[in-house]
């Protein structure tokens, strides 16, 4: 398992879910501390490449020991690539939820909506409340 970490480069949603914004792309993944509820990662429910999601809205599963958990998109736009290494390895999930556990790259439809999603300091404050 990773150390609890949340790099201050990334963007985070209420639900546990971080965006790196490059560009007008965006990196998807869970946060240490949603990989850390859910136990052990043993499965990854991807969507599909070319798929449209709404921020606030389900995009993907993961499933864990103890549960199935849905993803929630902190951002909207378009799947440009899925980590199909998670099918084998989704593992990676739990051991590195920021570098090789990222869930999707994203065309980022409204960039807008960075603004409506917490900083590293907003997020720890949000765990310890």
């Amino acid at each position: 398992m990773a150390e609890a970490d949340y790099p201050e480069d990334l963007r985070y949603h209420d639900q546990h879910d971080w965006v790196r914004i490059e560009g007008d792309e965006g990196t998807f993944g869970i946060t240490w501390y949603a990989q850390d509820s859910l136990g052990e990662v043993v499965f990854y429910d991807p969507p599909e490449v070319g798929a449209s999601i709404e921020k606030d809205s389900t995009y993907a599963e993961v499933e864990s020991v103890k549960a199935v958990s849905e993803v929630i998109a902190p951002m909207s736009g378009e799947i440009v690539a899925v980590n199909d290494e998670l099918g084998d390895a989704p593992q990676h999930i739990n051991e590195d939820p920021y570098g090789a556990g990222w869930l999707v790259k994203v065309r980022l439809s409204s960039p807008e909506e960075a603004e409506t999603l917490l900083g590293a300091a907003d997020y720890r404050k949000l765990l310890d409340s």
